[in-house]
């Protein structure tokens, strides 16, 4: 096909598919720049001419462009700097599987945004004037650095140079420099992701943000590398982006085909559904069915709200592990990111510079600028964060997270970039005691090294303890070895050519740690349920929650009692019990749902909610680290400071008289000193010496 026929062929198809989006383009512009084009409306309108563009687009979009420019419009405006983007594009291409024979190809690379530069001018065509002879002459500024004339255009001033620079504002463009890495769940095996630079250009530019799902369309390009001895061999490769198209959060990357659709219905009118999902969950780990149980709420969510008032209610659920190690924990978090549709896995101890939530960082992708980088919790928005170690992350990456577990954004405020980015996730963190093993005598916040603020604000907290019993040991003991056995077997068979083991020999001894549901058709189920499932609560349901908070509550009527759960626990139960109906794909919360949840609801403040002096449930012990009865005896014991200081002539207070008191006023001595301790640590007291102390 010849290029007058591509000019042609373009202006024809413009009119005939185009033509209302050209006439809102004419009345917006400048400010709207491009018209955006279906390629299958083109491959229809001509086969051979979206062929062409897709093998060679450089030389095929200048006449569309030309085209854009050319067509005869009822309104006085010239489309100078109109542009055409073309969306769905056939040839997609993963990241990974990008090679040398789509060079100079019009491809379509889908993923998630790593970091983005600010968006800056950048020169497109600059003029030179000789200094000698004044001659003018123009060089396209095309590729990734700037080029200058070696030479005068004008022969007879004898190629000399030097020149002055001429620019306006028509010399420039904006731009942005993007990084597009691989998403999560298209990662198998826990493969590292791979990223591709992006430039976007003009109306392209400023539109995105880390942690978009998108699917980029354009020019893959290559630029050559350049090292401190020269330039190198090795070219990076660069994407030049034509089109953004954004991809639908909900999961719609996973294809859940009709037949598909068909079985995960079947599936959720089994009677034991609720028991196939949870023996679905880590069936290598022996036992924690109530752990496993709540892990499936955590998989399918409640249901979002937007409020009319327009604040948002979210319908993630968190939980946290606490516990003993060893126990299996970090093998929890990993199963279930590998069955969440969308699951990023981390650690808070081993976090980057963005650490789990974002960062503004200087980074060589914007030329030693600062680039906006996503964090663990922003690359996981609406599907899962598991976050292993939480008590060692950053006090940074604490602090961050209040805003990200509640809020769901993040906001970054660093090197005048304030942005706001999105982190709709479920976080599924794990925490070591301080001490290495946790005391079920001693209070939850005393024992990890993370703000009780922040311990607040999971839904559910599993306390796992590691404590020895001759059946239990007995059961798991079998499960493991029963597992180590269907592995042996399994890999004599592949690896030992002279074996005897059977195929049905492996099937038969791995059913002790097959999932009941098939990995993948688990992710479609959890996918399909967030996708389509909206329960309402019914009434018999809301009551029964309502009298199960108001009967916790009661318990802290009396003048000294503690107040045992707030609004904020009241929250998670509808989550759980919203969650509970989308496990059976119900539009209606049942009774049924909320007994389920008010059930784990009471496991947990059993494990965790409880002040270890009293044994009443105090809510405390959780959002503040200090319980009812410990807040009492550090009046008390302040109180005895202050007297015994008082006989000392207002001066320091003698520890040993101190604690002499303590024990007239029933507070023993080893319960005084760990308050004297707590006290000295909070800034209340201090210690002039080893033996005296005095109030701040």
């Amino acid at each position: 096909m010849s290029e007058v026929k591509w000019d042609e062929k373009f202006r024809d198809f413009l009119k005939r598919y185009c033509w209302d989006d050209i006439l809102l383009l004419a009345n917006e512009y400048p400010e709207v720049r491009s018209i955006t084009v279906d390629f299958p409306d083109l491959e229809q309108f001509d086969a051979d001419l979206a062929y062409e563009l897709l093998e060679h687009p450089d030389d095929v979009l200048p006449y569309a462009e030309q085209a854009l420019r050319e067509i005869d419009i009822p309104i006085e405006k010239d489309l100078d700097d109109a542009h055409v983007q073309f969306i769905n594009i056939p040839n997609r291409v993963a990241i990974r599987d990008l090679r040398s024979k789509h060079l100079l190809k019009f491809i379509s690379i889908e993923g998630m945004i790593r970091k983005a530069t600010e968006v800056r001018p950048k020169i497109t065509n600059a003029a030179f004037m000789c200094m000698r002879c004044e001659n003018t002459s123009y060089e396209p500024q095309d590729g990734p650095k700037f080029v200058e004339p070696s030479d005068c255009e004008n022969e007879s001033c004898g190629k000399k140079g030097p020149f002055k620079l001429l620019i306006d504002q028509s010399s420039f463009v904006d731009a942005q420099k993007l990084q597009v890495q691989e998403s999560p769940e298209s990662l198998k095996g826990g493969s590292q992701p791979q990223s591709l630079d992006v430039d976007a250009e003009d109306d392209l530019a400023g539109l995105v943000k880390p942690g978009d799902r998108l699917v980029i369309n354009g020019i893959l390009r290559s630029h050559q590398r350049t090292l401190r001895e020269g330039k190198s061999t090795f070219y990076d490769l660069v994407l030049h982006a034509n089109s953004i198209e954004y991809v639908d959060q909900e999961f719609d990357e996973l294809d859940i085909t009709p037949e598909d659709e068909e079985i995960i219905v079947e599936m959720s009118n089994d009677p034991n559904i609720y028991k196939n999902i949870t023996g679905s969950i880590a069936p290598s780990i022996y036992g924690y069915e109530d752990i496993k149980e709540a892990l499936s709420l955590q998989l399918f969510s409640a249901v979002p709200k937007m409020l009319p008032d327009g604040s948002r209610v979210r319908g993630d659920i968190h939980i946290l592990l606490v516990g003993d190690p060893g126990i299996a924990k970090s093998q929890l978090l990993r199963y279930m990111v590998k069955i969440s549709p969308r699951g990023v896995f981390a650690s808070g101890k081993s976090a980057s510079s963005s650490g789990l939530t974002a960062a503004a960082v200087k980074d060589d992708l914007g030329d030693g600028r600062w680039t906006l980088e996503a964090g663990a919790l922003v690359m996981a928005d609406m599907g899962l964060a598991a976050v292993d170690e939480m008590d060692k992350m950053s006090k940074e990456d604490k602090s961050a997270l209040h805003e990200a577990m509640e809020q769901q954004t993040i906001s970054v405020a660093k090197a005048g970039i304030l942005a706001t980015l999105k982190s709709r996730c479920a976080l599924l963190g794990a925490a070591n005691p301080k001490y290495g093993r946790f005391d079920k005598y001693e209070g939850l916040a005393e024992q990890i090294n993370m703000p009780p603020a922040l311990i607040s604000r999971f839904d559910l907290i599993f306390i796992l303890l590691d404590v020895p019993d001759r059946t239990k040991d007995s059961n798991i003991a079998n499960h493991i070895l029963k597992s180590q056995y269907a592995g042996e077997l399994s890999e004599q068979r592949n690896r030992l050519p002279s074996s005897t083991v059977s195929k049905e020999d492996v099937e038969s001894h791995m059913e002790v740690i097959l999932p009941t549901i098939d990995n993948n058709m688990m992710r479609k189920y959890v996918a399909y349920a967030r996708r389509k499932v909206f329960p309402i609560m019914e009434d018999d349901a809301r009551e029964h929650i309502i009298n199960y908070y108001l009967d916790l509550r009661r318990q802290g009527e009396g003048k000294d009692s503690p107040v045992p759960v707030t609004a904020r626990q009241l929250e998670a139960l509808v989550r759980l019990a919203e969650a509970s109906a989308r496990i059976r794909l119900s539009n209606v919360v049942t009774l049924d749902d909320a007994k389920r949840t008010t059930r784990i609801s009471m496991a947990c403040m059993r494990q965790v909610g409880v002040d270890p002096d009293t044994g009443a449930f105090d809510v405390d012990v959780i959002a503040s680290g200090t319980s009812k009865s410990q807040r009492d005896k550090i009046h008390l014991i302040k109180d005895i400071i202050t007297r015994v200081s008082e006989r000392h002539a207002g001066s320091k207070a003698p520890l040993e008289e101190v604690y002499a008191e303590a024990e007239i006023e029933d507070i023993d001595r080893e319960r005084a000193e760990e308050l004297v301790t707590k006290m000295k640590r909070q800034g209340d007291l201090l210690s002039p010496d080893n033996k005296h102390i005095k109030l701040v």
